[in-house]
């Protein structure tokens, strides 16, 4: 089987292959519940680079996640590169690439733009050969989500272009945000140290442990931004302990950041904090949510506070401080989303909760940059709101998952369900919730989403 397509970016061709040839390209070209690389923070297109991935999203049991492996063969650095696959599912796969001026189209400055022209040759596996005219259909969806993502992407690039290029720091640099945003800073040019905890660091990495208190200065000397997005996932049963555990993993790891970049005297100049919508109570019907809100009630609306509280330190040092408050991610790679596709993919899918009450999503690529916005926007402090321009009823997000799938979306799933999987407390504040989130503060300090309604977003992250 032979897919050949083209698809045409308003960039110029040395800006995209500039792209290709960074760290972080592979990441930012793949999509989450599609595959993850083993090596997200290498790059380029060198002849005989060995690319690893597993494929199925990371939740998933690595034993359950075929590893798949290519090597690039040929490279022509006017635009031309070839990968095949040394070991994978494919009987066999070859994909040339090829960047090339397209002459009829311009950028927005009336510049050159560039054709993407991809070809790739594959056998399935012969049990399998029936699937072909499927794997030929999700192989088009695939590049044209890479085309998109980089059409994206370098508009996101093009605002900062006199930007200077930063050192950014990031905890949380392997969860589902920090792997894509330190892919997209990387793209750009900037320079990532990714924090972990471990002892034995690989180059580039920073060591740190917020359980115990370690963080050495000396380490974030050079560092311009920290991004810190650690935190235990919340998407669980809430017992006392685990509670405990999500507070302690972020207001402890925050205060030690916080205090680490207070006593430094040449140290970072901004900290970028995550935070959550949370903050302003599961359930608040009929109100517009500012960031000018004090919040509400409730385990995580308590968290929240506590959490950015937890930068105080860093802020009264002149350090500046934004607080990014997540809404919902939408990603088909992990989060709220990804566990309600097998019900809509089966027919059975529906609303979570109430048909009016509203639901602030956000796109995981407009999160991704609006974390590097706060990263690499000078003027940007405070609390921001991380969400879409559009924020839908429970009712119309159904609606639009099922229109996007191809899926009926009228059966609403009792709250039993997610009380069995969450329990009581979590389901409460996490599935039944209304919250009509403002993005006027993100969109006037000058960042523009690329996806402005759920349908655009939801199209996108899951190649419809």
């Amino acid at each position: 089987m032979r897919v050949e397509t083209v698809h045409r970016v308003a960039h110029p061709p040395s800006e995209v292959l500039a792209w290709h040839d960074r760290p972080g390209a592979l990441v930012r070209l793949t999509p989450p519940g599609l595959a993850s690389a083993d090596a997200p923070d290498a790059g380029g297109v060198q002849v005989g680079r060995l690319v690893g991935v597993r494929l199925g999203p990371s939740a998933l049991p690595t034993a359950l996640r075929p590893h798949w492996i290519l090597r690039h063969l040929e490279h022509d650095p006017q635009g031309r590169f070839v990968d095949q696959q040394v070991r994978g599912p494919w009987r066999t796969w070859r994909h040339e690439h090829r960047i090339e001026a397209d002459a009829g189209t311009a950028d927005a400055a009336g510049g050159s733009a560039t054709a993407l022209h991809d070809s790739i040759e594959l056998e399935l596996p012969r049990r399998l050969e029936r699937l072909t005219p499927l794997a030929e259909s999700q192989i088009r969806r695939l590049l044209a989500f890479r085309a998109r993502q980089l059409h994206d992407d370098l508009d996101f690039h093009a605002r900062f272009v006199d930007t200077p290029r930063r050192t950014i720091a990031i905890t949380g640099s392997s969860g589902l945000i920090g792997t894509q945003l330190a892919a997209l800073l990387e793209t750009g040019g900037h320079t990532v140290r990714r924090m972990v905890r471990e002892n034995q660091v690989g180059p580039g990495e920073i060591s740190w442990d917020p359980k115990s208190g370690a963080l050495d200065p000396a380490d974030l000397e050079g560092v311009d931004v920290v991004v810190n997005l650690a935190g235990r996932s919340i998407a669980t049963r809430w017992t006392p302990t685990t509670r405990r555990e999500i507070r302690d993993s972020r207001v402890n790891g925050t205060t030690l950041i916080s205090r680490t970049l207070a006593g430094m005297r040449e140290g970072p100049a901004a900290l970028v904090q995550a935070s959550a919508i949370g903050l302003y109570g599961p359930r608040r019907p009929h109100e517009l949510l500012t960031e000018a809100d004090p919040g509400g009630e409730g385990f995580l609306a308590d968290l929240v506070r506590d959490w950015e509280r937890s930068t105080h330190a860093a802020a009264e040092a002149g350090v500046r401080v934004a607080h990014v408050r997540t809404g919902i991610a939408l990603s088909d790679g992990g989060g709220p989303l990804l566990p309600q596709l097998p019900l809509f993919l089966a027919g059975a899918g529906g609303r979570l909760t109430d048909g009016d009450a509203m639901t602030s999503w956000i796109s995981l690529d407009d999160i991704v940059r609006s974390f590097a916005h706060a990263a690499l926007s000078a003027e940007l402090h405070g609390p921001v709101n991380g969400v879409g321009p559009q924020p839908v009823s429970a009712r119309e997000f159904a609606r639009t998952l099922g229109t996007v799938l191809h899926r009926p979306s009228l059966l609403p799933v009792p709250p039993s369900g997610p009380r069995l999987v969450l329990g009581g407390p979590a389901a409460d504040e996490l599935i039944r919730t209304d919250q009509n989130v403002s993005d006027a503060r993100l969109r006037a300090s000058g960042f523009e989403p690329a996806h402005r309604t759920l349908e655009e977003a939801l199209r996108h992250v899951l190649r419809r």
